[in-house]
């Protein structure tokens, strides 16, 4: 064999070499998952407990992926700015975001929302669980629902209930209370929970609806009493507290928050995080750190969130449609 020959055999060895080794790079770079910072937009200001949930996940996740995972708050009316940062981002995993039960309520509330919860995300994982309390002031003579509904009904429009900002999960809890229990109350609603409490400890409101992180130092202090539960079970939170459902109304109601990526992120990258968030939302530490702030912490399957998501979102339309709230 000639050199130009040997030289040849040598080129072209090398070349198949090369195309061999170049889809083992792109599997080994897509394995990197992730390689820099990833940012979760949350659609709350600082301090609540959906910003606390994302931020203990957040350290978490930085943990066990070996790479930073950083918190972003966009807070804002339906979370459309939080929505609009993430769905215009790179579907390539480093832009997340936090959505929360409220996200189901926007698709019905607003006249039009710049995005579809639906279309323009892709789901990962659920990250917790939350219910809401049926609240009166610690020397209200109701010891239990039933008496609360029974003085209801017989001085119809005597009551007035206090909830956080009108459409809030809150405000649409007390409406279907309303017409689950058949009594007439006015539902009055507040800019926070601070004004809430005010309010009910001043005697300005028979009841007030929150969760139970929101009303936590009150229950502690023994200001408030709580007369239920909204939830399909008794929460782990407050075990001796008989939900609405124990109460003869046929009402459910359970709040959440969880991560989602854009639409068209790859399905490696989902189930990266999905993998992740299953071993890190079972963690015993995490699963109480949760718990005392009220969330029960539960994972989920990508399908599994999208169905609840769908679900809701029809829920609350309906709801919405009965209480005869303007959409904004």
């Amino acid at each position: 064999m000639t050199l130009i020959s040997r030289q040849s055999t040598f080129r072209l060895a090398a070349l198949a070499l090369l195309t061999t080794l170049l889809p083992l790079h792109g599997a080994a770079a897509e394995g990197l998952y992730p390689a820099r910072p990833v940012r979760i937009v949350v659609p709350f200001a600082a301090g609540g407990v959906a910003d606390i949930t994302a931020r203990l996940v957040a350290d978490k996740l930085g943990a066990k992926l070996g790479s930073r995972f950083y918190i972003e708050n966009q807070p804002g009316a339906g979370g459309i700015s939080a929505a609009r940062t993430v769905i215009a981002a790179q579907p390539d995993g480093y832009t997340l975001a936090l959505l929360s039960n409220g996200t189901a309520i926007s698709a019905s509330l607003f006249k039009k929302l710049p995005f579809d919860p639906v279309k323009d995300f892709a789901p990962i994982s659920t990250l917790g669980f939350f219910d809401f309390l049926f609240t009166v002031r610690a020397d209200a003579p109701y010891k239990t629902m039933e008496e609360f509904i029974k003085a209801g009904k017989q001085s119809p429009g005597r009551f007035n209930v206090g909830t956080i900002i009108l459409g809030s999960t809150q405000n649409l809890a007390a409406g279907m209370f309303k017409t689950a229990a058949g009594i007439d109350f006015v539902t009055i609603p507040h800019r926070g929970t601070p004004d809430v409490l005010v309010s009910l400890l001043q005697g300005n409101l028979d009841m007030a609806i929150d969760s139970y992180s929101a009303l936590k130092g009150s229950l502690a202090d023994g200001k408030i009493r709580t007369l239920a539960a909204s939830g399909p079970l008794r929460s782990k939170i407050t075990p001796n507290v008989p939900t609405l459902r124990e109460n003869g109304l046929e009402v459910s109601i359970e709040s959440w928050n969880a991560l989602f990526a854009p639409a068209a992120t790859p399905p490696a990258v989902i189930s990266t995080l999905n993998r992740a968030l299953q071993e890190i939302l079972a963690e015993p530490a995490l699963k109480k750190q949760l718990l005392d702030l009220g969330v029960d912490a539960r994972g989920s399957t990508p399908d599994q969130l999208a169905t609840r998501l769908r679900a809701d979102i029809e829920k609350w339309k309906a709801v919405i449609e009965t209480s005869g709230i303007e959409k904004q």
